[in-house]
C-alpha cells in the first residue's frame, strides 16, 4: 500500500517558489495513477479550488491530461522530450511490428521503456475501438503498479528491485513468479482499467530494455493465445537493438 508523506514533509525542500512546489506535489500524487480533485486534495492538503486551478494549467501545458471518467494522469509533454531524446534504431523498427501485433490481436499494442523511475509510454499502435482507453506516446506513470512496471522491474539488479518494491503494489513474490513464466498479466499503470499482458524485450546480452504491452477487453480471455504472438513480436524488437 502506496503511503504518501504529508505536505509539510514534501514541501520542506522547496524551490523557492511556492506554486511550483505545489504544481510538483500535485504531480507527485499522479505518478501512482489517475486522481479526482478530491482525491488530490485528500492526498496534498492543497484547497480544492488551488488543486483544481493547478491540474488545468498543468493540463493546458500537456504536463496533465484525463482519461475517460474526468479523472487527471500525467501527461504526454514530458514524456515525449524523452521519447525524442532517446530515439534509437529500435524504435525506428517498431511501428511496424506493433501494427502488426494490433491487427493481428484487436488489441492495443504499446512499447514502453524506463525512464527516470517510471514507466514511459514510447511507441503505440492504438486499436480502434481503444478512444478512451489510448495512452498516448509520452505518457508516463509509476513504476509501483501494473503488469508493465512488473515487467521492467523483473530482471532487474537486487537494488533496483528493492527500491521499486518499496511503493509497489505487488511483492517480491509476484515479480519471481513474472521471471518463471516470463511475462506478466492484469490492470495499471497508464491503462488503469484495462486488461494488460506484458512480456520484456531483451536487448544485448538478455537485458531487459523495454517492456511490450497488449491491452484491451479480448487480451485478458485470449492471454494464452496471445502470449505467443508478443513473445515473437518482443524478439524481433530485441533483434533491432542489435542492428
Amino acid at each position: 500500500m502506496t503511503t504518501w508523506p504529508s505536505p509539510t514533509d514534501t514541501l520542506r525542500h522547496d524551490s523557492g517558489v511556492a506554486v511550483l512546489d505545489k504544481a510538483s506535489l500535485l504531480l507527485s500524487v499522479l505518478e501512482d495513477g489517475p486522481a479526482s480533485v478530491s482525491r488530490i486534495v485528500a492526498l496534498t492538503g492543497l484547497t480544492r479550488p488551488t488543486a483544481h486551478r493547478l491540474a488545468l494549467a498543468l493540463q493546458r501545458l500537456r504536463l496533465v491530461t484525463r482519461d475517460a471518467r474526468g479523472r487527471f494522469l500525467l501527461g504526454p509533454r514530458l514524456g515525449e522530450m524523452a521519447v525524442a531524446e532517446h530515439g534509437d534504431r529500435m524504435l525506428e523498427q517498431t511501428a511496424p511490428v506493433l501494427t502488426e501485433l494490433r491487427d493481428a490481436t484487436h488489441s492495443s499494442a504499446r512499447l514502453h521503456r524506463r525512464c527516470e523511475g517510471r514507466q514511459l509510454c514510447v511507441a503505440a499502435a492504438e486499436a480502434a475501438d481503444a478512444e478512451e482507453d489510448a495512452v498516448p506516446v509520452g505518457t508516463a506513470a509509476g513504476l509501483w503498479t501494473g503488469p508493465v512496471a512488473q515487467v521492467l522491474l523483473a530482471w532487474e539488479e537486487p537494488d533496483v528491485l528493492y527500491q521499486g518494491l518499496a511503493r509497489a503494489r505487488f511483492t517480491a513474490a509476484m515479480l519471481a513468479q513474472v521471471r518463471h513464466r516470463g511475462w506478466a498479466q492484469g490492470s495499471g499503470g497508464p491503462t488503469v482499467d484495462a486488461a494488460t499482458l506484458a512480456v520484456p524485450v531483451r536487448g544485448p546480452g538478455g537485458r531487459v530494455v523495454a517492456a511490450l504491452s497488449l491491452s484491451g477487453p479480448r487480451t485478458g480471455p485470449r492471454v494464452r493465445e496471445f502470449t505467443a504472438t508478443m513473445i515473437d513480436a518482443a524478439m524481433r524488437l530485441g533483434e533491432a537493438c542489435d542492428g
